[in-house]
C-alpha cells in the first residue's frame, strides 16, 4: 500500500448492490463499513450478518468502524466475521486496551475513534495497543456532511503524537472528505481518507477514488 491510503465509505452506496458497489473501485485501499446501532448515534445501517457476507464479497479488505454502544461486547466478532480492521469509539468503550487486544487477537487491526470534541492528548499512551487512530471530521450518525475545520489542528497534534512514538500508527479521517478538503487534512498529517458521497455519488467512482488520492499524495510532498 502506498502512505496514502482510500477507504470508500458504503453508507454513500446503493445498499441494494453493496457487492457491486464495491467492486466498483478496485483502486481503493479499503471498503469502509459504518455500522451504526441507533443507540450510539440516531441512526440504524448494518450490522454483523452483512459485514460476514460482505467479507466474503468484497475483493478489498473491510474498514469497520463501529458507532455503537457496548463495542467491548460486540466489536471482536466483527473481526471474527472476516473484517480487516475494525474501530471503535473511546466514548462508548469501557475498557479500550482489553478491547484492542481482543481485536489484535482475532486477527484484524485495532482502530481507536473519537468524535470531533473529544481531546486526543489523554490517549497518547494507548498508541502501542493501537494499529489506527480515528479522528471524526463531521459528528457521527449521517452521511454527508459538512467538514469540521476545527478538527484539523487535533489531526496536526494526533500526527505529532503518532511520530512521537514511531510512526507506525495509522491516522484516519471521516467525515467530509472530498476534493475541496482532503488536501487540508493530509497536509495536517492524516493518511487514511474516509470518503462516502465525494467517491460514490460520483459519475466514475474508481476515478474519484484515485483523484482523491493524487490530491492527498501531493499535499503529503509539500510538507514532508
Amino acid at each position: 500500500m502506498s502512505s496514502v491510503q482510500i477507504s470508500p465509505s458504503i453508507l454513500s452506496a446503493d445498499f441494494a448492490r453493496l457487492a457491486d458497489e464495491v467492486s466498483a473501485v478496485p483502486s481503493a485501499d479499503w471498503i469502509h463499513v459504518d455500522v451504526m446501532d441507533n443507540h450510539f448515534v440516531p441512526n440504524l445501517t448494518l450490522g454483523l450478518p452483512v459485514v460476514e457476507s460482505l467479507a466474503k464479497a468484497s475483493p478489498r479488505p473491510l474498514d469497520c468502524h463501529l458507532m455503537i454502544a457496548d463495542p467491548d461486547r460486540w466489536a471482536p466478532g466483527y473481526a471474527e466475521a472476516g473484517a480487516g480492521s475494525v474501530t471503535f469509539h473511546v466514548e462508548a468503550a469501557h475498557a479500550p486496551i482489553r478491547l484492542a487486544r481482543a481485536i489484535r487477537s482475532a486477527g484484524a487491526r485495532a482502530g481507536l475513534a473519537l468524535k470531533p470534541a473529544t481531546p486526543v492528548e489523554p490517549y497518547e499512551d494507548l498508541l502501542p495497543e493501537l494499529d489506527m487512530l480515528l479522528l471524526m471530521t463531521v459528528e457521527p450518525g449521517f452521511g454527508g456532511q459538512k467538514f469540521l475545520d476545527v478538527v484539523l489542528p487535533k489531526i496536526r497534534r494526533a500526527r505529532q503524537m503518532i511520530d512521537r512514538h514511531g510512526g507506525s500508527v495509522w491516522l484516519q479521517i471521516d467525515g467530509g472528505v472530498a476534493a475541496d478538503t482532503i488536501e487540508r487534512c493530509a497536509e495536517a498529517g492524516a493518511d487514511v481518507f474516509v470518503a462516502g458521497s465525494a467517491v460514490y455519488g460520483a459519475e466514475d467512482p474508481d476515478a474519484a477514488v484515485r483523484a482523491l488520492r493524487a490530491q492527498a499524495e501531493a499535499a503529503g510532498a509539500r510538507v514532508a
